[in-house]
């Protein structure tokens, strides 16, 4: 007989329900973020128009499966670079086990991001800045001149 722990029946309920809404917003703005490049959870939440919502952000990676591939997707090359998504004061986020961490670092590197010694980094050097769409400026309608 197997026993299986509450995190292991909660881990497998999570999966198999769909995701929360909010949260393809949420993928559809981290696979934007290139290579080299991060951005925090806030950053992300006001980009996928759920401002204050950085935690929610942190929810929706954590429900990643391992590859990072968007629950319920069957659509290839639907990964989410969820390494990219960092906390504000230019560090990465610690996470409740151990492991993660290092995994996230590593791939960070790879991809040119460089650390200090105490785990940080410089946050604005890597900050990705997505362009802003422009706006088509309609002319304002000129109001009839009172007589």
């Amino acid at each position: 007989m197997v026993t299986k722990t509450r995190k292991d029946l909660c881990e497998r309920l999570v999966a198999a329900s769909p995701p929360p809404r909010g949260y393809a917003a949420i993928y559809q703005q981290v696979t934007r973020i290139p290579s080299g490049r991060v951005a925090t959870y806030g950053q992300v939440a006001k980009l996928a128009g759920l401002p204050g919502h950085a935690r929610q952000v942190g929810y929706a990676m954590h429900r990643l499966p391992d590859g990072g591939t968007v629950p319920g997707s069957t659509v290839p090359g639907s990964t989410v670079p969820w390494h990219r998504v960092v906390n504000a004061q230019g560090r990465i986020s610690e996470r409740a086990e151990k492991g993660p961490e290092a995994l996230q670092q590593a791939m960070l590197e790879a991809e040119g991001v460089q650390f200090r010694l105490d785990g940080s980094f410089d946050l604005e050097r890597y900050r990705w800045r997505p362009r802003q769409k422009r706006q088509k400026f309609l002319p304002t309608p000129k109001s009839p001149k009172s007589q």
